[in-house]
């Protein structure tokens, strides 16, 4: 597929990509408009026509164009409704086949000195794999973005599909995963170095990889199983507990688990993931390699943002962050890995600045919820890969080593000390006014 793709004129190539920009944009528009939890609104062409409306034409789903004719709709969806979504059509229509040449054509995932034409023809079809893969990760984030803007939420219709997407590239192919330059840490040379796909033990790569034998298949296993534990529909009353004992607390949160008909497809996808996930380590090699990034980099991905936001919840004593995030940074880090996932988190705070002072100039509202600043935060990764792993992530994690978890422990330890403290000051300045 890709060898055919390769084949085709770059001019082609770029009026194919920029007409798959604009289907993108227009299934990010309908996603937005059509699967918000709280106020789905009849605005996506696609959809039915409100009432008092006209009905929908063939013309009105021409992408960016057909947004000109929804304006007819104004006195029901308000004055300018239409141009956000042309404006999210018209970008993706644009970006998506700037990212091909980023990523394709220039190498820009790449080291500057590894950027000859030379070697971009021999590393063209893996960075075809990788821009196919950060196409579908930002259409996904789009939509994730802009429900999230409105509604401080992001649905399960996006991230659940989003990661089972991602798990399908990984065993599909290592090569979504973005490269690893060795030997890491030195100057890039055409003669002397390498790049390997970022798989989860990059940039060790050690040679007798227990994780091909039956602890990597139970490690997936558990990844998977407490993943879709995690979906549940998950209550637990402290008060509850407080009251009447922890005993008929976890009675509670049992009963909870089945009490809507969710269960039935969550244990239904658990089987078929066990199955699947089980097949393909049976298959092995790079299939197997490429399948476990991805869920090492869903775990390390969601469940990081997952453990900030216990902690938190407990020091602040109150919500801190939505579930939302813990999936959708699962979704990005089935995409791109653990390494990426942890760069994405750590990017997001600078990105966050550009972003609400955007939102607070045209809604005048300075609270943006964290969703965006994730999705923010991965594009940074991508486009900056380079400098922020290989020339950077990469070295200290080979020089860290096994020290990284307790580092990461220590820090959750130490951001919830701080957050409690905080917490306890801010209740004794209330008190005293």
């Amino acid at each position: 597929m890709v060898g055919n793709w390769i084949g085709l004129p770059i001019e082609l190539r770029y009026v194919l990509l920029a007409m798959i920009g604009l289907i993108g944009g227009a299934l990010a528009n309908h996603v937005i408009y059509t699967f918000a939890y709280f106020s789905p609104r009849p605005i996506s062409p696609w959809g039915k026509a409100p009432p008092k409306a006209q009905p929908r034409t063939a013309l009105d789903r021409v992408p960016v164009l057909g947004w000109f004719r929804m304006n007819r709709d104004s006195e029901i969806h308000g004055r300018g409704f239409w141009v956000r979504p042309l404006l999210i059509e018209v970008a993706m229509a644009i970006s998506i086949p700037l990212l091909y040449w980023f990523e394709t054509q220039v190498g820009g995932l790449l080291p500057i000195a590894a950027r000859i034409p030379r070697f971009l023809d021999v590393v063209e079809p893996s960075a075809t794999w990788m821009f196919f893969a950060h196409m579908i990760l930002v259409t996904l984030m789009v939509a994730a973005t802009f429900i999230d803007l409105d509604e401080r939420t992001i649905p399960d219709i996006i991230t659940i599909p989003g990661t089972l997407i991602g798990l399908l590239l990984g065993a599909i192919t290592i090569q979504i995963f973005m490269p690893t330059v060795l030997p890491v840490g030195a100057p890039f040379n055409v003669l002397g170095s390498m790049t390997k796909s970022t798989m989860f033990n990059s940039p060790w790569y050690e040679e007798a990889n227990p994780w091909l034998g039956i602890s990597g298949l139970r490690v997936g296993l558990a990844i998977w199983t407490l993943w879709c534990f995690a979906l549940a529909d998950r209550r637990w009353s402290g008060l509850l507990a407080k009251r009447r004992g922890i005993a008929r607390a976890i009675q509670h949160f049992c009963a909870g688990l089945f009490r809507y008909g969710f269960w039935k497809l969550l244990v239904a996808m658990w089987c078929v993931g066990v199955i699947a996930i089980s097949w393909v380590w049976n298959v092995g090699g790079d299939h197997w390699l490429g399948l476990f990034s991805s869920l090492v980099g869903l775990a390390v991905g969601g469940g990081s943002v997952w453990a900030i936001r216990i902690v938190a919840s407990w020091a602040m004593d109150v919500e801190a962050m939505g579930f939302g995030d813990v999936t959708l940074m699962a979704m990005i880090g089935a995409f791109i890995g653990w390494q990426g996932a942890i760069l994405a988190f750590f990017l997001a705070p600078f990105a966050a600045i550009f972003i609400v002072l955007i939102q607070y100039v045209i809604t005048r509202d300075p609270q943006v919820p964290f969703g965006p600043y994730l999705c923010a935060g991965t594009v940074l990764t991508i486009v900056n890969w380079d400098r922020v792993y290989n020339a950077w992530l990469s070295y200290n994690l080979l020089t860290i080593g096994p020290m990284l978890l307790w580092i990461c422990i220590a820090m959750l330890g130490l951001m919830a000390v701080m957050l409690f403290v905080w917490r306890h000051i801010k209740m004794r300045i209330f008190a005293d006014h």
